[in-house]
């Protein structure tokens, strides 16, 4: 199926199952695209708690039984990179005008600052850039992106994504479809998303690193957003996150419990995760 087209095609059983990204389907529920990720939210640890722990499978659950379907967490990408971008950008101003490959919610966070976000599936990314239909667009990590081959048609590698602290996609299978099953069979699906749940983020974390460096020998520039970028973003996803509230009780329900859990697990990290990490890091340079 086309990449923004399968929970239409699953909803309708034209396909039984497949492997998607909430985010993608933001204009038919936004609540969806908290199955994924949240702007400025939780990163691949914190989000599986929330999901296995906090309430977020029951409750991503109920918004996708309205498609006709059930999901089952099957892997993440952990933090991504910022996109790659033609130009630099280092001010508010910078942004003004630009046409991103952005989805879901960090598009719409992105539009407050003047981006025009685009939404392509990946396939149409690399010729949109190269012909300078889009002036940037986010996909994923090192690893993926440059599978992609983005590095030859745009220099700048910006950090961090903060519309996606990591990345979540489930696989979604069709009611009807996973009714009829065997219970073994159920159970068997069950297992083999879990595990991927589980070796996906972890396949990244080893990948990643030595992509970097690859990307660096080919004369990519990495960059950081600006503090004036990263206070204005803040502000904007605080917008929309009020905005979808309004607009959708499955939104603000999703979003309220996953709010709540953040600031709990966030203050356990606060406490002793990030301290060691910071300090480790430092001293190991």
């Amino acid at each position: 199926m086309p990449g923004l087209q399968v929970l239409d095609a699953v909803e309708q059983g034209t396909i039984e199952c497949g492997y998607t990204a909430g985010y993608y389907y933001g204009g038919k529920e936004s609540a969806l695209a908290i199955d994924t990720c949240l702007p400025f939210g939780m990163g691949v640890r914190q989000h599986n708690a929330w999901m296995l722990n906090g309430g977020g499978l029951e409750l991503t659950r109920q918004v996708y039984k309205k498609f006709n379907c059930i999901n089952f967490p099957a892997g993440h990408t952990g933090t991504q990179m910022g996109g790659w971008w033609r130009a630099e950008v280092k001010t508010l101003a910078d942004l003004k005008g630009k046409k991103m490959r952005i989805p879901g919610l960090g598009g719409a966070i992105m539009a407050k600052l003047g981006v025009i976000p685009q939404q392509l599936s990946g396939g149409d990314i690399y010729p949109a850039l190269e012909r300078g239909t889009i002036d940037a667009a986010e996909w994923s990590v090192p690893y993926d992106d440059e599978k992609l081959g983005f590095y030859k048609v745009a220099k700048f590698y910006y950090s961090p994504a903060f519309w996606e602290p990591t990345a979540s996609f489930p696989v979604i299978v069709n009611l009807k479809a996973w009714e009829a099953l065997p219970a073994q069979f159920r159970e068997a699906l069950e297992v083999a998303c879990f595990e991927a749940y589980t070796k996906v983020p972890a396949a990244y974390d080893a990948a990643n690193p030595e992509a970097l460096k690859r990307l660096i020998a080919q004369g990519v520039q990495l960059r950081s957003f600006s503090k004036e970028i990263m206070d204005a973003a803040w502000v904007a996803t605080k917008q929309v996150m009020a905005e979808e509230s309004a607009k959708s009780a499955d939104f603000k329900r999703l979003y309220d419990s996953y709010t709540a859990f953040r600031l709990g697990v966030g203050s356990w990290f606060r406490v002793a995760e990030s301290p060691l990490d910071n300090f480790t890091l430092y001293q190991a340079r």
